[in-house]
């Protein structure tokens, strides 16, 4: 189809006077820029989803960090729990003897309980920043892991464009369950 259509155009150059060779060459040139993209727009596109939220939930890497980090922080949790029932205990306790203190003993209390309930407030603001902090430490080298699983499957299976965490997805395209496989779990 092509070559009939260059042998038209080289019969109409021909045929044209010398003037109106220049314009039947550009119009030419803009035809071919014109269709070559078109032509390419058709090859059909592999598209693929990974859910970064399953990833980090239900892969192998994932659940090792998550215990390791359980059992590192598992004797401060512990220790904040007991704090709180201590306060809890103690507001109790004082709830219960408030009407038969002198004011300056209530006053005196009401300080210790609220000395008490900053310092686990602070302790409790404390726990979580660490452990926020280590878990992005643990999860970020899984991230990385899974980013070069997933580029190696982008690789190996041809997919031109693989898109993280949609609103919508078609299970067709979801390969997350493949890329769980190539992190071991």
């Amino acid at each position: 189809m092509k070559s009939k259509f260059a042998l038209k155009l080289t019969n109409m150059a021909h045929t044209l006077g010398r003037s109106n060779r220049a314009l039947l060459m550009a119009a030419t040139l803009g035809v071919t820029l014109v269709a070559a993209p078109l032509a390419q727009a058709q090859a059909p596109v592999k598209i693929g989803f990974v859910s970064t939220e399953r990833i980090l939930r239900d892969s192998q890497p994932a659940r090792a960090a998550q215990a390791k980090i359980d059992s590192e922080f598992k004797r401060r949790d512990d220790e904040l729990q007991s704090l709180s029932e201590k306060l809890r205990s103690e507001a109790q306790k004082f709830d219960k003897d408030a009407p038969a203190l002198s004011e300056a003993d209530r006053i005196k209390r009401q300080r210790q309980l609220a000395d008490l309930d900053s310092d686990l407030q602070r302790k409790r603001r404390e726990f979580q920043e660490d452990f926020n902090r280590r878990r992005n430490e643990e999860f970020s080298s899984i991230v990385d892991k899974a980013d070069a699983a997933i580029q190696k499957i982008a690789d190996t299976q041809g997919y031109d464009l693989i898109i993280q965490d949609a609103v919508t997805v078609s299970p067709r395209v979801d390969i997350t369950d493949e890329v769980l496989k190539a992190l071991g779990g």
